[in-house]
């Protein structure tokens, strides 16, 4: 089948490297457009939505980030060069009152498939949650993100110019059955 949108979404992968070149104007506001029109159950659009384009932010974040779960976990053990933000120039954090993670996992999804459209690359993560989790650091971080009382962190997303072509990894066609 020859079809725009499923091509995209059939070459979206998951991107763990990335140029410096920090997103355009216009690739930003196409992603904001492409995040605020994702469905949400009965319409709540319960996400708040921050996409941080500031560095040395994200390297003090990291910095937290690991004095929290260590230097020597598995969680990023190459903190060095590979932080929770995988260095891409945005990192998109989303939060959501209570637990709105489906409609967090919605939105991320539309980000990415937006941001494969526009020849980019997208990692969702998760594990950085550790660092809002924490009762001061995550004070701190969601004070400077301007994040609302009662708003948990539920996903992020790092969103850049590719800077690998990753090997794809094999998918389990057996786990999906059609039923008539």
């Amino acid at each position: 089948m020859n079809n725009p949108v499923i091509s995209v979404i059939l070459a979206r992968q998951s991107v763990r490297e990335y140029q410096p070149r920090q997103l355009t104007p216009e690739e930003l506001d196409a992603l904001i457009q492409c995040a605020l029109r994702a469905p949400s159950g009965r319409n709540a659009q319960p996400c708040h939505v921050r996409f941080c384009q500031n560095a040395a932010m994200l390297r003090e974040m990291q910095v937290d980030f690991k004095n929290i779960v260590g230097w020597d976990t598995p969680v990023h053990t190459r903190s060095d060069t590979n932080p929770f933000y995988h260095n891409a120039p945005t990192f998109v954090f989303l939060f959501a009152e209570g637990d709105s993670r489906a409609d967090a996992g919605i939105m991320a999804e539309n980000l990415c498939v937006a941001a494969q459209g526009l020849g980019l690359g997208t990692c969702i993560v998760a594990s950085v949650g550790a660092l809002f989790a924490d009762e001061v650091r995550g004070a701190k971080w969601r004070a400077a993100l301007e994040i609302p009382a009662g708003y948990l962190f539920q996903l992020g997303v790092c969103v850049g110019e590719p800077g690998e072509s990753p090997e794809w990894k094999p998918r389990r066609p057996a786990q999906i059955r059609v039923i008539e």
